[in-house]
């Protein structure tokens, strides 16, 4: 819901809207004889059953090694395509420094133009702030939306709504937490709730942490 304007919710539909149970929907098809009443639900990439998503993008992306870096850009490791990683991996980093801690690294960051892939100690993952510029208003938007005004977020589809402040400032939707979210990346859509009403959405450009990231 959260990409869709005024103009468009209003020609738009949801007939499901009331029912009760997604058990009632799959009695429903299986009373009409449809082949999808039985079928599992999706939890992860549909098209990609066996589940390797590094092995399935290798087949279809360019893959290019590029430099494991901390935040001060010193080298740690190399990598086969930045592809591969996500945000808040630990595992198959294959860096042969420890760090000065003796603690793990987590991806932190990746850079596809200089296909680096950024890391730094677990609690670097914690997100305070979320910028985006690429906004939209689901429906009605807030009469001052450049002052700050309390909401809840949601950025995934199956994660929990946090409470936070959100404005726009400079051109861009700031949105503060009260509560740290963890390895959010750049890219991800933040959902913006003000009650149960969808309220808007924006494209993440950038999650920051409180947290040096020195590694």
């Amino acid at each position: 819901l959260g990409v869709l304007n005024a103009s468009q919710l209003a020609h738009s539909m949801f007939p499901l809207g009331a029912t009760a149970s997604k058990d009632l929907i799959r009695q429903e098809a299986a009373a009409r004889g449809l082949s999808v009443a039985n079928k599992p639900d999706s939890y992860d990439i549909c098209f990609i059953p066996e589940g390797d998503t590094r092995q399935w993008l290798k087949e279809f992306v360019p893959t290019d090694s590029g430099k494991i870096v901390d935040s001060q850009g010193n080298q740690l490791g190399e990598h086969d395509g930045h592809v591969g990683f996500t945000i808040g991996q630990r595992k198959g980093l294959k860096i042969g420094t420890p760090a000065a801690d003796g603690k793990p690294r987590y991806v932190l960051e990746i850079r596809p133009k200089t296909k680096e892939i950024v890391v730094g100690p677990e609690e670097a993952l914690e997100i305070s702030d979320l910028f985006g510029a690429r906004y939209t208003w689901c429906g009605k938007a807030p009469e001052n939306p450049e002052e700050a005004f309390d909401c809840d977020v949601q950025v995934r589809a199956h994660g929990d709504t946090v409470p936070a402040t959100a404005a726009i400032v400079d051109g861009q939707m700031h949105v503060q937490l009260n509560e740290p979210l963890y390895g959010v990346p750049a890219g991800q859509t933040a959902v913006i709730y003000v009650g149960t009403r969808v309220l808007g959405q924006m494209t993440i450009d950038e999650a920051r942490s409180k947290v040096s990231t020195g590694a």
